[in-house]
């Protein structure tokens, strides 16, 4: 334990950690936008993503038996497939890659996903397998590559014609299943950096009570409001994980 207080720049992960809980808590989205920027200043990759995989993983057990009762079981099996592939490949990328091209990719990928939602941009096609399996593989790049893999399969359901509870159910599934995905490929890599995971266990705590109260404080009436407070969130969490900065 006293070695995870000495942590560089601890303050500033467990801030990232309250923020990207609180965001998560009125958005359902943007944990690893906002946390990810900030720890990449202070981790290598693979203890970044380390950390975020802790932190995000416990968050949705309790509502995981719920869930996979609601979600979309064929949609769930065609991504898993696209994960399989995506994922080894990104995991590769992200080790032959130096963590400044982490940093760049990291901060890159969330203004992106900022542009995309703030301009309205939704995948309208058909889901069909092919489509399904692409989104799987695209996440599982951006997951192992970048340690974001929300983006693609929250741009390709949000505009989906699924009952709205089946789509965040699928959602909720899919993205605990990249965590358990990442974990076991980064131990059978030699990747799993046994500190971090002690560091994603103190910062969940904070991460989940900020969520708890990120979703009591959210006020239907007043989405745009926290829509704003979200993106802002996350912008600046970006802004400030470019390598500009040092």
């Amino acid at each position: 334990m006293e070695s995870l207080m000495m942590t560089e720049g601890l303050a500033w992960l467990l801030l990232a950690a309250v923020l990207a809980g609180i965001v998560r808590g009125f958005s359902g989205f943007g944990t690893a936008l906002v946390f990810l920027p900030v720890a990449a200043r202070f981790l290598d990759p693979f203890s970044a993503i380390t950390v975020l995989i802790l932190m995000d993983l416990i968050g949705p057990l309790p509502n995981l038996p719920a869930a996979w009762r609601q979600a979309t079981r064929a949609d769930l099996l065609w991504l898993g497939l696209g994960l399989l592939v995506g994922l080894p490949a990104g995991i590769a990328v992200l080790a032959a890659g130096a963590p400044e091209l982490f940093r760049w990719a990291v901060s890159g990928v969330s203004l992106l996903m900022l542009v995309l939602l703030g301009f309205g941009w939704r995948y309208r096609g058909a889901m069909g397998r092919g489509m399904t399996f692409g989104t799987g593989f695209a996440s599982g790049l951006l997951g192992g590559a970048a340690g974001v893999p929300g983006p693609p399969v929250i741009l390709v359901y949000m505009a989906s014609a699924r009952p709205v509870a089946a789509i965040r159910a699928t959602i909720l599934v899919f993205l605990v299943l990249v965590d358990v995905t990442m974990l076991g490929m980064f131990a059978g890599a030699g990747r799993l950096v046994f500190g971090a995971l002690g560091l994603g266990a103190l910062l969940a705590a904070p991460y989940l009570l900020a969520n708890v109260a990120g979703a009591r404080a959210f006020r239907p009436e007043r989405a745009g409001l926290y829509r704003g407070a979200a993106y802002t969130i996350i912008a600046g969490s970006a802004l400030s994980g470019l390598p500009l900065w040092g």
